[in-house]
């Protein structure tokens, strides 16, 4: 639904009603504005369905945890005492370990828990930096910690579940058509997370699409998660990192120069292309020939794979693909780049996928008939 809407009728010197309409998704995102004229007024019946109509792309945000947020800190006690765990269910995995869904005993709540291997203290201490950094962040487009349990070889974290699968799935799934319109929905919601971080003065530093979670597997709804390598960011004291997944690497990392906000913008800009294109930009043959691709930063629009995608999204992705970070797009002037924010745009792009649906269908409807 819509979170604020501003309708003003206005006087044009003729019988026409002219109605000026403009409307937001929350008290810090841009607005958007659409004048109308009519031969007859309007009642705010067909107001509200006109915002829609200029606006078809889902500006909501996803739904919130079904808790509220918590500091939460490692307790020694053993998580069985308090979750059943279904370890047959793995719902991702990686590095760390594996995530598998679990159930709140006291309450029903199905929730994920997170196995992370740590033996050492050093290894302990970094899991405790991700909770450190998750305890500072409350947003729904970043997945929330509920709570967090420490054994001898291990720590958990108890995590809000979502049940769409990673966006890298819809990616390559080859029976999941994804349009532009669904990659604007996409970029937008992880650019919002992305802007709620950096206020934080924290760095994700991982972000790829594997890190991306969709609420459901019915809608375009997105939230952030694994902050193991996220950082806090002081910009006085010149942050160094030699981490990350090589394919989503930006060069200043590579060249173990400063990073900075626009860092993870870097990584924002390759998940764009991907989406748009299902291609990689800089992705070589092995890991050596992938960084060097990114170090020399030729990159291109391929005609075939870009055939028919906006010039908008052409320019956002350019806006982030620089080698200098100081020249890259912030997140909130991402989110107000017309790729993201133009209703116009937004509704020439849906009334793309209505007349490839209709062709679809006519094409199947003839073939049947034949």
């Amino acid at each position: 639904f819509l979170m604020c809407l501003e309708i003003q009728e206005m006087n044009d010197n003729s019988e026409n009603a002219l109605y000026k309409i403009r409307f937001w998704f929350d008290s810090n995102s841009i607005f958007s504005t659409a004048t109308i004229h009519s031969l007859h007024s309007i009642s705010a019946t067909c107001l509200f369905a006109i915002v829609f109509l200029l606006c078809p792309a889902d500006c909501t945000p996803p739904p919130p945890a079904p808790f509220s947020h918590r500091v939460v800190s490692a307790k020694p006690n053993q998580i069985n005492n308090f979750y059943t765990i279904n370890r047959q269910e793995i719902l991702g995995g990686g590095r760390f370990g594996q995530v598998h869904k679990c159930i709140e005993n006291s309450s029903g709540l199905t929730l994920a828990a997170k196995i992370i291997k740590a033996r050492s203290q050093k290894e302990k201490e970094v899991v405790k930096n991700e909770i450190q950094v998750m305890n500072q962040l409350d947003h729904a487009n970043l997945i929330q910690l509920y709570a967090a349990y420490e054994s001898r070889n291990d720590i958990i974290l108890v995590l809000e579940y979502v049940d769409g699968g990673e966006l890298f799935d819809r990616i390559i799934d080859e029976n999941y058509k994804l349009t532009e319109l669904d990659t604007v929905m996409f970029i937008r919601e992880i650019c919002e997370g992305l802007r709620y971080m950096h206020k934080m003065y924290i760095l994700h530093l991982d972000l790829k699409p594997e890190n991306i979670l969709c609420v459901s597997r019915l809608t375009n709804k997105v939230k952030i998660i694994d902050f193991g390598l996220a950082r806090k960011y002081k910009p006085k004291e010149k942050l160094r990192v030699n981490f990350g997944t090589p394919e989503f690497l930006a060069p200043e990392v590579i060249n173990y120069d400063f990073v900075s906000f626009n860092t993870d913008m870097w990584s924002l800009g390759v998940i764009a292309y991907m989406l748009l294109s299902g291609l990689s930009p800089f992705l070589g043959d092995d890991d050596n020939e992938t960084l060097n691709n990114i170090l020399s930063c030729q990159w291109n629009f391929e005609e075939d794979e870009f055939l028919g995608i906006s010039d908008e999204a052409k320019d956002f992705i350019s806006k982030l693909l620089v080698f200098n970070k100081s020249w890259r797009i912030g997140a909130g002037e991402a989110v107000k780049h017309p790729w993201l924010s133009d209703p116009e745009l937004h509704h020439r792009l849906h009334e793309k996928v209505q007349l490839a649906s209709n062709i679809y269908t006519y094409s199947g409807e003839s073939t049947a008939r034949s």
